[in-house]
């Protein structure tokens, strides 16, 4: 346990922002695993709607600077790609 008062309050503020990236993690994972049981139930229109929820999420995470900017271009591509191959 820190000591020193600058110290301490360092812990709480890491605490906090923890917890704010865990949730903003949580948020874009959750959405991404809709997003792919919308895929797998080969329901396109539902898939194309939460695409654009991904996108967005994923991108919030980012700027957020939660995950990096080319993970999130991966991420995002990835699952493009996954949308194209179902309407093709």
């Amino acid at each position: 346990m820190p000591n020193i008062k600058s110290a301490i309050k360092r812990v709480s503020v890491i605490e906090k922002k923890t917890l704010r990236n865990n949730m903003i993690k949580s948020g874009y994972r959750t959405a991404i695993r809709k997003f792919e049981e919308a895929l797998n139930s080969s329901d396109v229109e539902n898939a194309e709607k939460l695409f654009i929820e991904v996108t967005k999420k994923i991108d919030m995470a980012c700027s957020k600077g939660v995950i990096v900017k080319n993970t999130a271009a991966r991420k995002k591509s990835r699952l493009a790609k996954k949308l194209n191959a179902i309407k093709a």
